[in-house]
């Protein structure tokens, strides 16, 4: 029996998660992220389980059997990073001149916008949704 992704969007407030960031300077990168997702989107932020902000969303199923709901892209305020949810597979060359960075398969880390060059970081955000989108058609 496949199971259910514990990940969902939610009515709760973006506003208030934001707000609820302590660290000045990674709530100013947060907004700027919601800036800039939401201009490539095209679609406003939504809260997705306690501490994903999300835009968009795409229903994918596997051949396992497991499907589900996820946001297009996304980010979170986590301890150590800021965690910008995106296919990174194949966007080598877009992240050699991102900055200062970390990534895994749909996932790049940074420290604070000021590391990343965030036109490049724009790109790889516009070819990553091009890339869900293409994927899941």
């Amino acid at each position: 029996m496949a199971t259910e992704n514990k990940t969902k969007q939610t009515e709760a407030s973006v506003e208030e998660y934001l707000a609820n960031i302590g660290d000045e300077t990674r709530r100013v990168d947060c907004e700027a992220l919601v800036k800039l997702m939401s201009g490539v989107t095209r679609k406003p932020p939504k809260m997705w389980g306690s501490s994903i902000v999300g835009f968009g969303s795409y229903h994918y199923r596997y051949a396992s059997g497991r499907e589900g709901d996820m946001c297009l892209a996304g980010f979170s305020s986590r301890k150590a990073d800021l965690t910008v949810y995106v296919i990174t597979a194949g966007q080598e060359a877009l992240l050699k001149t991102l900055g200062k960075h970390k990534v895994s398969k749909a996932c790049l880390y940074i420290k604070r916008l000021a590391d990343v060059d965030v036109k490049v970081l724009r790109q790889l955000v516009v070819a990553s949704v091009a890339e869900v989108k293409r994927l899941n058609a």
